[in-house]
């Protein structure tokens, strides 16, 4: 066995939690470690949340070409090349991971590029990208491993050799006609991407509605959306067997209310969900305990069942977001800097990338009433915002639950343009409890998006007329 190596701090995986906490602490001269397997800086710059909107803006822009005519932009002969479409987001991804590597250099952590499998509670072997072995040990053991897309187990998908979001960011081609196979934010987003870039597009969705976890109203906002947009949606659709091999032809077998029936598309996009990258780690050399979908599990502090060793970011069970990543980060950063954090009561966003976008911070409809939490409802269409008349894109709308007993934001919603922009200064003011009035009374600019908060905030009903859920 080759000689140990010994570290302070050494981290399995170079996803967003784990390369910010190696670039802190190698700068407070602590020795620190990051075994990457492949993807220097993690999924999100390489080939998930910056290369998709990246690709997804390209969309955007030939929506634009294709209605110039509208805003007075004749645009005659427009095609779309997506050898163009991938180069531009080659060249951001490259710019991404150059300034990853400077960032490594600056700070003082080393970077080893190898597949890490733990030999003992807080040792790992390497296998060398560039050959070899090499044995690390550290102090103190991080992991954050992230996730990968779920294949599920049906016959024939696996065999058909289905795009998954990775793939799909580097077609050189434009599908003749992609099916989709998930109604989610990565089935959602691509799907109307590649739609808008010319493919024919079918989506299908398992349950009664896309993006399941939203209230119907949202849902259907997105369904009249895509259908606008040309895009067939089939939910409470069962995929049942596949046939053919994607990029040239492939069938599918289905079951609807209706029964079994088959579609044929050129292309397979699987979206449908993530599994952690904890198989094959050698966990169970480390007294690290994971749970029946094997995700690491972990206390408030991060720290796993294993003394010495925390776990960050997705393969944790923390939300599938890289902003949660940095969090987690920030977390274990203070905590080994003797401050006191926790995942206690965190308000956690998300915007979906679609055009226009669907954000949301706090409850929705569904969750309140789940929890039988009474609230006020308030809610304007987009066309109340004046700045979306200017832009031609009034489509979608705003709303906001609040408090019976108090003035308190419990959620928001907005699916329309420049959403993710909007929640932002809503959850802002939820993180500082100020009530809604705060908003409802600010002199905030004209014509701007953020200008019809007011104006939603204006609808709060009164409390009287709030929505009892006992």
């Amino acid at each position: 066995m080759p000689e140990k190596q010994q570290f302070d701090l050494l981290i399995i995986g170079s996803g967003e939690a784990g390369k910010n906490l190696a670039w802190a602490m190698a700068k407070t001269g602590r020795r620190t470690a990051v075994v990457e397997r492949k993807l220097i800086g993690g999924s999100c710059p390489n080939i998930a949340c910056l290369p998709s909107k990246n690709v997804i803006h390209s969309a955007k822009v030939a929506e634009f070409a294709r209605h110039g005519a509208e805003f007075g932009v004749m645009t005659r002969g427009m095609t779309v090349e997506m050898t163009g479409v991938r180069a531009r987001k080659r060249r951001m991804v490259e710019g991404e991971v150059r300034l990853h590597r400077e960032l490594y250099k600056a700070s003082g952590a080393e970077l080893i590029m190898g597949e890490a499998r733990f030999i003992g509670p807080k040792t790992v072997e390497v296998k060398l990208n560039e050959g070899g072995r090499r044995v690390f040990t550290g102090d103190q053991v991080f992991l954050d491993v992230g996730t990968q897309v779920a294949i599920p187990d049906v016959p024939g998908l696996r065999a058909a050799k289905p795009l998954t979001h990775v793939e799909a960011l580097e077609l050189d081609r434009l599908p003749e006609h992609l099916v989709v196979l998930g109604g989610g934010f990565a089935g959602c987003e691509l799907g109307q991407a590649m739609r808008r870039f010319g493919s024919r597009v079918t989506l299908l969705e398992r349950g009664p509605q896309l993006v399941g976890r939203e209230d119907v109203d949202v849902a259907e906002g997105i369904l009249h959306l895509f259908q606008d947009d040309g895009i067939e949606v089939l939910l409470n659709t069962q995929l049942l067997e596949v046939e053919g091999l994607s990029g040239q032809k492939v069938k599918l077998r289905v079951r609807t209310s209706q029964g079994e029936h088959t579609l044929g598309g050129s292309d397979l996009l699987v979206a449908i969900g993530r599994i952690p990258n904890t198989l094959g780690l050698g966990l169970e050399e480390t007294g690290v305990e994971i749970d029946d979908h094997g995700y690491i599990r972990v206390n408030e502090l991060l720290q796993t069942s294993a003394p010495g060793i925390w776990a960050m970011g997705e393969c944790a069970g923390s939300p599938k977001f890289t902003h949660v990543a940095t969090d987690d980060f920030r977390i274990v950063r203070d905590n080994l800097n003797g401050g006191y954090r926790t995942t206690r009561g965190r308000l956690v966003p998300f915007c979906m990338f679609t055009d226009p976008e669907l954000a949301r911070v706090g409850l929705n409809e569904l969750e309140a009433q789940s929890q039988a939490i009474p609230y006020r409802l308030a809610m304007i269409p987009m066309a109340k915002v004046r700045r979306t008349v200017t832009l031609s894109e009034t489509r979608g709308f705003l709303k906001a639950l609040i408090s019976v007993e108090n003035d308190e934001i419990l959620g928001f919603t907005a699916f329309g343009a420049d959403a993710g922009e909007l929640m932002s200064v809503v959850q802002t003011t939820m993180l500082a409890k100020q009530p809604y009035t705060l908003i409802r009374d600010a002199i905030l600019a004209h014509p701007t998006m953020a200008e019809g908060l007011t104006v939603l905030f204006a609808a709060v009903p009164a409390q009287a007329n709030a929505l009892s859920l006992t």
